[in-house]
């Protein structure tokens, strides 16, 4: 999220919604990557692209990414998060106390906050929620459950008719393998934070905060194990994760996947969270969606049109045979059942509705002129009389 999503769609601040949808249309498909086959600059562009439109064309996301910027991000979009680092800010603009650890008003989890913000670990590789768990005492350091992760798809629009599976690699905190996700290191010993009493009172701590209470670190025993040196005890380190995801026939944009225990490790031994994974359907040049039916422009001939004929059509399932009846003008439209999109919900798929196009020789012989005369001719009223603005 390091650039500015209004300046990669190239619209202002203050646009509309139409002015973003229509933005992105217009640079999608400059940079699609089926129109830029082996770019590599052109495949970056339009990742960014989709990047930026996922989060503008929410009305609660942009709302966030307005408010925040790129932390919005790191904060998953989580309003709940978002309202939980206002408060946090708002306290250190007025350069009081911090809202954390029991005290008045505390109703979140500093910590977890500035983690997601931040980073799990400060400089050094510090685990950030440990420190602010020593210094505000009260919270123990216990198994705690990963957060879900939500990770962004392009399909292009037949793979999400179709289904298809994908191989994606993506960063996540993951369960550290020297511990394996404990945090410890050894057997347990005298307590070195609270010097075996289980108790810890600081003043002038972190955030100048004065507090106390149990010792987070033994949780009140007295005796805790040593920290595992790869996690600093935290259980959890980043990883590089490949997974294989099935995507279901029938996806849309903003349809989620869920991959359960994919997510986060949980800290010191928690549970992993799950991870989502959210597709973004490319537009069809030819082809457009509405709920589960598509519709398409099917061109015939004047000869097709007026005497009638069966002709060959592109469906997802496969060629088909349609017939077009004698007589028929522009804009008729015909249904072809059971061709559209499969139904995500299990019912019907939806249908493929064709609309015909007449389209006359661009660069007519001789022969067709004399032809289109003798048609001329052949009404027998005017085609334009009923026209009455």
């Amino acid at each position: 999220m390091a650039d500015d999503y209004y300046q990669i769609l190239g619209v202002a601040r203050t646009a509309s919604a139409d002015e973003i949808k229509k933005a992105f249309r217009k640079l999608a498909r400059k940079y699609h990557p089926d129109v830029n086959p082996g770019n590599k600059s052109a495949e970056e562009k339009f990742k960014q692209l989709n990047s930026a439109f996922e989060v503008l064309s929410d009305e609660r996301k942009r709302k966030l990414y307005d408010e925040f910027g790129e932390e919005a991000g790191k904060l998953g979009f989580d309003e709940k998060k978002a309202e939980q680092y206002r408060a946090y800010k708002a306290a250190r603009a007025a350069g009081g106390g911090m809202p954390y650890g029991g005290g008045a008003g505390a109703d979140f989890d500093l910590g977890d906050i500035l983690g997601d913000i931040f980073g799990r670990a400060g400089a050094g590789g510090v685990d950030l929620g440990e420190i602010l768990g020593r210094a505000g005492g009260g919270r123990a350091a216990g198994p705690t459950a990963g957060e879900d992760i939500t990770a962004n798809l392009t399909l292009s629009f037949s793979e999400a008719l179709t289904g298809t599976e994908r191989s994606i690699s993506l960063q996540r905190p993951g369960r550290c393998g020297r511990c394996q996700g404990s945090g410890q290191s050894g057997a347990p010993t005298t307590c070195a934070t609270c010097g075996g009493t289980g108790k810890v009172r600081r003043g002038g701590g972190v955030l100048g905060m004065s507090v106390g209470g149990t010792c987070p670190t033994c949780r009140g025993s007295g005796r805790a194990a040593p920290p595992c040196p790869s996690c600093h005890g935290a259980g959890v380190v980043d990883e590089t994760a490949r997974l294989t995801v099935k995507i279901p026939a029938g996806v849309q944009t903003g349809s989620k996947v869920r991959l359960s225990g994919q997510g986060a490790a949980g800290s010191r031994g928690g549970p992993s969270g799950d991870l989502y994974i959210e597709t973004i359907v490319s537009e069809h040049p030819l082809v457009r969606r509405e709920g589960d039916d598509l519709h398409m422009d099917l061109p015939v001939t004047v000869s097709e049109a007026m005497l009638g004929a069966e002709i060959r059509v592109p469906t997802f399932q496969g060629e088909v045979t349609v017939k077009v009846p004698a007589g028929s003008q522009s804009g008729r439209r015909m249904r072809l059942k059971g061709r559209g999109s499969p139904s995500l919900k299990g019912g019907a798929p939806g249908d493929l509705y064709l609309t015909l196009q007449v389209k006359v020789p661009e660069q007519p012989s001789a022969e067709a002129r004399q032809a289109a005369e003798a048609l001329a001719r052949a009404y027998q009223t005017d085609v334009r009389g009923s026209l009455q603005l």
